[in-house]
């Protein structure tokens, strides 16, 4: 027997293959069936058991009130209470890809275009029907509702058939619409069934009369699912895409209700509305499963519980913490996620990279041009989690390393790069590995121009660097922290390791290697230092004498990665020669290996030793396997020279085998928490701001105002200082100096007094070079009617103004013009601008040339706008004084 055992995947929980949802009538309750992988696992609402393996991938899924259908290739195979295959059909001569249970009986169509309907118990063909590809090419498959004995067939050429397979009679060849047939599904009525086509049509027909009921077009390509919401008073049909949109189409209104866009980041594979209740069940090829519920107004639905791994396979894991329950995987699709070996309730993601998160979230998954690399290196420490980021990183061909707080589950606070690249990002310098220390408080980073620097975790402060310039004269293959802050060791692809001391930065020793490096891994407790090189050999060098203890070959491929046991007495390394061999340290012998199908591009083991995990080339799983030294005997003896290793298939099962309750309240994500709606929420929109009317709408009117809130006498001044300081209206409250009684009044105008500038004109003075009109918009906003007057009547030249600032302030509101946004700001600020100043516009011929300009732009937002008003004005209109 070998050293480890496959035991299960972790991060697997959806596929290409649509779900099926089935009632069990004993249990009163709805099972999920769903294909990850070789495996089928069924859900309900707060269980999950995983099922068989099937020899090879399963391509199709379908159940019945009794039995699990899944195929592989050409065969067929039932599953009894989730588990047992209970009945296999063998018989077709190509790859089974529609299924569809039939009472005692199930039809399977293969790619050959051959029918088979097969009796369940017996596992006998019932019946074969041939059909010629080229003139009817199976394409979809449907049982009617009460139609006996009939099954409706949907073509690649776009026509429909109707058999009945009791007397192999073709019943009724329905014309169809001259498109590929995608999918078909029962309609809540009988009789009536919807029809997805490949143009991105779906077609609710009636069956017995052969006539279209109603018609519908999605712009996003072909039907890919289609679903009815039944039984619960909403007559809603739902429709996947294969850029994983979902439409929500009224069938009453017969028109479009809502659009759930980037419900799947892939194909919407599956999707069933659970009967009776506002839920909808989606699972894709981006290996997420969610339920949506529809709760809130307009139709929408929200995520109710998800669970989803890595939509791109992983490319670096690595234990988390010292009780061995945590994997942190890093992903191709960008993202940090943490995987529980205990349970999947426990599992989070820690999100995407991103260079602005704000940004980021306004723009959405897939428009964020703000989203960093995919990491290819990370070191975590949980010292002190809890008071700082305990996670560093470093992305692919990317300057910046960022850092992590996994107990915030979300990007840290800090941006770690060297301080001369603070202000540009060069295309050909990256980091290329990073270590923390064991208390926490430092990040080492080494970059691929050779330099190595040291920064603070908690305030993100650069610390120094080791060596006068660089610290190798080639590109940094590793770094290591010992566990005592006393050395830190670096390797360089010239060949080069050095020992530097952590705090002085002194360079201590150099020795030079066999060949160049291609990654170092320190095992703290021992002191044991294992180099991988580009050569495929390994050796252990001990960082107390400094001397290379041990070596090994064997490998015929790049080492991808390396693991030490807890204990320090075995090295695990995995190459691209899809071997992955431990070497017992102590006899400096090779004690196991075994090869998989595909290559492990990343190892680690467990602190407490139980378990090896393994991430594998275009694999979106997290591979486990248990140590089986730690419960059974096992040979620890070295391999024969000539020991060939056997091939070990991967662990399909998902979940451990107990049933443990995952429906209780699970913490959500941070991104998920809140939804922070943008300013704007496309740049082709009119946008209001959100003042109220108070704010703007008055401004023209002012002088009125002021006459009717005049006095009837002038207010007497109070001898005695107020019991409440007096302040100037405003939204920000300020306190009134106190004045200075003088019995003589100067008549003598102070010109000082006027001369100066307020924030909002010195900003609209820098504007004219920056052409940056956020902050002087900013600062009028937060005025009031009066205070914005005295503003707008302080531009002019005999306000303490010039020309200047008038053209800026003209700017300004052209470019809210232009952005569409505050759009009724804009028009009440320029009324009153133009009311105040007409006069010195009119003879200037600079503003004159501006204000033409913005009077196209003008009219050209308004004619667009009027012919929205006039035509909701008319629909308003019609409603109000038509006879219903």
């Amino acid at each position: 027997a070998g050293l480890f055992a496959a035991f299960r995947v972790l991060g697997r929980f959806s596929g290409h293959v649509p779900h099926v949802l089935r009632y069990h009538s004993r249990h009163r309750e709805f099972y999920l069936a769903i294909a990850v992988g070789r495996s089928v696992h069924t859900y309900n609402v707060s269980i999950r058991r995983p099922g068989n393996t099937l020899p090879q991938d399963i391509t199709c899924l379908a159940a019945d009130r009794m039995l699990i259908f899944a195929s592989y290739d050409n065969i067929l195979q039932a599953f009894a209470r989730n588990k047992e295959v209970v009945h296999t059909y063998e018989g077709h001569k190509a790859r089974i890809h529609l299924l569809q249970p039939f009472g005692d009986h199930v039809i399977s169509v293969d790619v050959d275009n051959v029918l088979i309907v097969w009796n369940i118990q017996s596992e006998e063909e019932y019946l074969q029907i041939d059909f010629d590809k080229a003139t009817f090419a199976v394409s979809a498959l449907l049982h009617p509702s009460t139609y006996l004995n009939k099954i409706l067939l949907g073509s690649e050429q776009g026509t429909l058939q109707l058999w009945n397979i009791r007397s192999n009679k073709l019943l009724y060849s329905f014309p169809g619409w001259g498109l590929a047939v995608t999918t078909l599904e029962q309609a809540p009525a009988v009789d009536v069934v919807a029809v997805g086509l490949v143009s991105g049509h779906i077609i609710v027909h009636n069956i017995k009369f052969d006539e279209t009921l109603m018609k519908f077009q999605q712009d996003w390509g072909p039907i890919t699912a289609i679903s009815f919401r039944t039984a619960d008073g909403h007559p809603v049909m739902a429709a996947g895409s294969p850029v994983g949109h979902i439409a929500l189409w009224d069938l009453e209104e017969k028109k479009l209700m809502s659009q759930m866009q980037d419900a799947h980041s892939t194909a919407i594979a599956g999707m069933t509305f659970v009967p009776g209740e506002p839920l909808l069940i989606t699972n894709g090829a981006d290996n997420a499963l969610r339920v949506w519920i529809f709760d809130g107004p307009g139709g929408t639905g929200r995520v109710l519980r998800s669970r989803m791994g890595h939509s791109a396979p992983p490319t670096k894991i690595r234990y988390y913490g010292q009780n061995g329950e945590q994997i942190l995987s890093a992903g191709q699709d960008g993202t940090l996620q943490s995987f529980s070996t205990v349970h999947e309730k426990f599992n989070k993601s820690l999100g995407r990279g991103s260079i602005n998160k704000k940004k980021s979230k306004k723009k959405g998954l897939k428009l964020d041009t703000m989203a960093l690399p995919p990491i290819t290196a990370f070191a975590s420490e949980v010292a002190h989690q809890s008071d700082w980021d305990g996670i560093v990183a470093c992305h692919q061909g990317y300057i910046t390393c960022t850092t992590w707080n996994y107990q915030k589950t979300s990007m840290g606070a800090h941006k770690l790069r060297p301080q001369e690249f603070s202000k540009h990002k060069p295309i050909d310098i990256y980091a290329t590995a990073v270590d923390i220390t064991s208390c926490g408080n430092f990040a080492v980073i080494g970059m691929s121009t050779g330099q190595v620097d040291v920064y603070n975790m908690q305030s993100g402060i650069h610390r120094g660097c080791y060596g006068k310039e660089t610290a190798h004269e080639g590109a940094i293959r590793g770094v290591a922290v010992d566990g005592l802050n006393q050395l830190v060791i670096t390797a360089g692809s010239e060949g080069l390791i050095k020992f530097w001391k952590f705090k002085m930065k002194d360079l201590v020793y150099s020795t030079e290697l066999s060949s160049s490096p291609s990654g170092i891994l320190l095992h703290r407790d021992s002191g044991i230092l294992g180099i991988a090189f580009d050569d495929f050999t390994i050796s252990v060098l001990d960082i107390e004498t400094r001397k290379i203890v041990r070596t090994f070959s064997g490998h015929h491929g790049r080492i991808n990665d390396m693991t030490f046991s807890p204990d320090g007495r075995w090295l695990i390394t995995s190459s691209m020669d899809c071997s992955i061999k431990t070497w017992d340290l102590p006899s400096g012998c090779l004690i196991d290996c075994f090869l998989v199908d595909s290559a492990a591009v990343s190892l680690t083991m467990s602190p407490t030793g139980d378990f090896l995990a393994s991430a594998h080339v275009d694999d979106l799983g997290i591979y486990l396997w248990s140590n089986c030294s730690l419960y059974s005997l096992v040979s620890l003896r070295p391999l024969p020279a000539d020991y060939e290793p056997s091939l070990v298939t991967l662990p399909m099962g998902t979940c451990p085998m107990q049933d443990v309750d995952m429906s209780g309240d699970e913490e959500p994500c941070d991104e998920m928490i809140e939804y922070v709606s943008p300013e704007q929420l496309g740049e082709e929109l009119v946008t209001l701001s959100l003042l109220p009317e108070s704010r703007w709408k008055n401004l023209l009117n002012l002088d009125n105002i002021k006459k009717k809130n005049k006095p009837r006498e002038p207010p007497k001044v109070p001898k005695l200082a107020p019991f409440f300081i007096p302040t100037l209206p405003g939204l920000v409250p300020r306190y009134i100096p106190p004045v200075e009684e003088n019995d003589t009044q100067s008549k003598v105008v102070d010109l000082g007094v006027l001369a100066q500038k307020s924030d909002f004109y010195i900003h609209l003075e820098e504007a004219l070079s920056t052409n940056e009109y956020k902050a002087p918009l900013d600062i009028l906003k937060s005025l009031g009617p009066s205070n914005i007057e005295v503003e707008l009547r302080g531009l002019a030249p005999e306000g303490g103004g010039s020309m200047e600032v008038m053209l800026s302030f003209l700017r300004m509101i052209g470019m809210m013009l232009n952005k569409k946004y505050n759009f009724e700001l804009a028009q009440a600020y320029l009324a009153l601008f133009l009311k105040l100043h007409l006069k010195i516009l009119s003879s200037e011929p600079k503003l004159l040339e501006e204000l033409s300009k913005m009077s196209m732009q003008l009219e050209e937002t308004w004619v667009h706008l009027q012919a929205f008003f006039n035509q909701s004005l008319c629909v308003l209109t019609y409603m109000k004084s038509a006879l219903l």
